[in-house]
């Protein structure tokens, strides 16, 4: 499980450049709409990662209706 979010980590970091690259305004017309088509398949990934996530907090808040909202802890914590 601990994978995943290295994976929706490194697409968001891709489309993050993706964008500057963009924005920029150096790339071609192909290339832009290479990157926007890559782009796209990005964004469907994050999200796609993103409801998977959501799913597993429902699951796991069914489980004990009575649980308490809680911060996530910082990743350099653990």
């Amino acid at each position: 499980m601990a994978s995943k979010a290295p994976q929706l980590e490194e697409a968001l970091d891709s489309l993050e450049a993706l964008v500057e690259r963009m924005e920029s305004g150096d790339l071609t017309l192909e290339e832009s709409l290479a990157a926007f088509e890559q782009g796209v398949k990005l964004t469907r990934e994050c999200q796609q990662a993103l409801t998977r996530a959501e799913q597993k907090v429902r699951i796991l808040l069914d489980q004990d209706p009575n649980a308490e909202p809680a911060p996530f802890e910082d990743r350099d914590e653990q």
